[in-house]
């Protein structure tokens, strides 16, 4: 799932099994994870606060997969946004076109549930190609969050593996928003976000660091931290 790709995101699959669903054999699985601070797209979505999360995923051979995916999350920063809760619904299709390159493609709506005033809910449709351990991806949005107007997101991520249990990742965004009067506080119309991370998998369990930023200040994140740059700790657990 591409959000999940980004800093502070998913964590590894909790439950799989096997199904048969119309003679086209399917994967279940679920995950959850603990995060000292819940970034999306180096902004945070948690007030700089701890958040739990966790989802479901149906994978099919084909390559079709749909699944849900939820946080908690606090703007009570600003008016409107008072709902404590994001979930995800999202819909896709990944394949490999060779043997180191794949392609993923797909359709996402971010649902905030308790919203008051503002409409924070939005659509996304989106798509990577990968080859080796290098992402190439995009995501386009009609209306962004809070009706916002349309938005652009380009990114890069590389991830590799050393050792038995360590993993690095790499990840550089550039957000474009159409409407440069209402997303960002003083009408910035496009930043940059960028993060480090060190994985290391211990018993079954798997421990991040992630050192994520932006090119925002306070003026252009409602006069808070959210866009600063800061270290995110994550906990998850796989089997």
């Amino acid at each position: 799932m591409l959000k999940k790709v980004l800093p502070a995101a998913i964590a590894a699959s909790l439950l799989a099994g096997a199904t048969a669903t119309t003679s086209q054999a399917a994967e279940i699985s679920a995950n959850v994870s603990l995060v000292s601070d819940y970034r999306f797209r180096g902004i945070s979505q948690s007030d700089e606060d701890i958040a739990i999360q966790g989802g479901f995923d149906l994978g099919f051979d084909n390559g079709i997969y749909i699944g849900t995916w939820g946080s908690t999350v606090d703007f009570d920063s600003i008016d409107g946004f008072d709902g404590s809760l994001e979930l995800d619904y999202y819909v896709g299709w990944g394949m490999d076109i060779g043997e180191n390159s794949a392609i993923d493609v797909g359709y996402l709506y971010y649902d905030y549930p308790g919203d008051d005033g503002d409409e924070g809910d939005y659509q996304e449709i989106y798509g990577s190609f990968s080859f080796h351990d290098l992402t190439l991806g995009m995501a386009y949005s009609d209306d962004y969050y809070g009706e916002t107007d349309k938005f652009f997101y380009y990114y890069a991520d590389y991830s590799f593996s050393f050792g038995e249990n360590w993993s690095l990742d790499l990840h550089a965004g550039y957000n474009d928003l159409e409407d440069d009067t209402t997303f960002l506080s003083d009408g910035q119309d496009s930043y940059t976000d960028y993060s480090v991370g060190l994985t290391w998998t211990v018993l079954g369990v798997d421990l991040g660091a992630t050192y994520v930023g932006t090119t925002l200040d306070e003026d252009e994140v409602f006069g808070t931290d959210w866009g600063e740059d800061t270290v995110v700790f994550s906990i998850a657990k796989s089997m």
